[in-house]
């Protein structure tokens, strides 16, 4: 991209009633569409697939120092790259992108859900969406009975937990790609080409995450609310997921879900930047990451 194309604020758009940015009903809908493809063995469920791969308190560890952030930065980011970035966004740059979520602070509203719904093209009834939003028990990370079709938001009685492609830094989705249809760019985000994408699926076999999420149905977005920047006829059953909203952040802006959130869970930027909010974060924080014992080196930390 030449040109940055104007943002549009959360606060721009029509949003539903305080403590959730969509409707009730459009956001059950969207439930009630994901549930009726893992009903007919189309889809897996969220919530039998993460029990499997995640155990967030027992594998966080507190960082001290750079010595996190040296081993992060001295990988080698760029797995499968073709040479060539993804044709809608400008290529790489010298960064090192990451998100640290604070889930103390998170209060389960949805709008980093549904900016990413909006920035990214997601089909409204294609019954899934890259950011899910897990409601935790206190005091527990009992994934298996965490709910993700909870109603009310906000509730001083439970905790929050956003999930999401974490861009691996080593993705084991993109090793197990047959056509490298999939790769890591050399500052760090996993992308996919539409284009080049068998559907075989078996990236999402391979992600511990269950963060990639296949189109069962031709994507549909209302004429008014299509982004141009990102594809949209492209993702016509195949593949799709979170790019840490590449058509922004390399124009110099950050993640819809992180510019949305109305409490500053999230923090996303650059850790080649010492002074960066992740970097600093990372150096000063206990910080832990999803089945973190795989090896995969998730590039989204959680604090909190």
């Amino acid at each position: 991209m030449s040109e940055d194309r104007e943002i549009v604020r959360p606060e721009d758009k029509e949003r539903a009633p305080e403590g959730c940015t969509l409707s009730r009903r459009r956001f059950l809908e969207g439930v009630g569409a994901a549930a009726g493809l893992f009903a007919a063995g189309a889809v897996p469920a969220l919530v039998t697939v993460l029990p499997q791969v995640a155990n967030a308190a027992e594998s966080g560890t507190e960082s001290t120092g750079d010595g996190v952030l040296d081993s992060i930065i001295e990988e080698d980011h760029a797995v499968n790259y073709p040479g060539k970035p993804v044709y809608y966004a400008d290529p790489a740059g010298a960064q090192k992108w990451a998100m640290v979520i604070d889930v103390k602070a998170c209060i389960g509203c949805r709008r980093c859900v549904y900016a990413c719904v909006e920035e990214n093209n997601i089909g409204r009834e294609s019954g899934f969406t890259y950011i899910q939003v897990l409601e935790m028990e206190p005091g527990k990370i009992e994934l298996e009975s965490a709910k993700l079709d909870y109603e009310e938001a906000g509730r001083p009685d439970k905790w929050y937990m956003p999930v999401q492609c974490m861009h691996c830094a080593k993705p084991t989705c993109v090793y197990g790609c047959p056509v490298i249809a999939t790769w890591k760019e050399p500052d760090g985000i996993v992308v996919i080409d539409y284009d080049k994408c068998i559907a075989c699926r078996n990236c999402m076999i391979t992600c511990p995450y269950d963060a990639r999420h296949f189109n069962w149905v031709e994507p549909e977005v209302p004429a008014d609310e299509v982004n141009p920047v990102v594809p949209l006829e492209e993702k016509a059953g195949v593949v799709e997921k979170c790019t840490f909203c590449v058509q922004l952040t390399r124009n110099g802006h950050t993640t819809a879900c992180t510019e949305a959130c109305p409490v500053g869970a999230r923090k996303f930027g650059d850790l080649n930047d010492p002074e960066s909010e992740v970097s600093i974060l990372l150096k000063t924080r206990r910080v832990w990451r999803l089945k973190e014992d795989m090896g995969n080196e998730p590039m989204i930390w959680y604090v909190g």
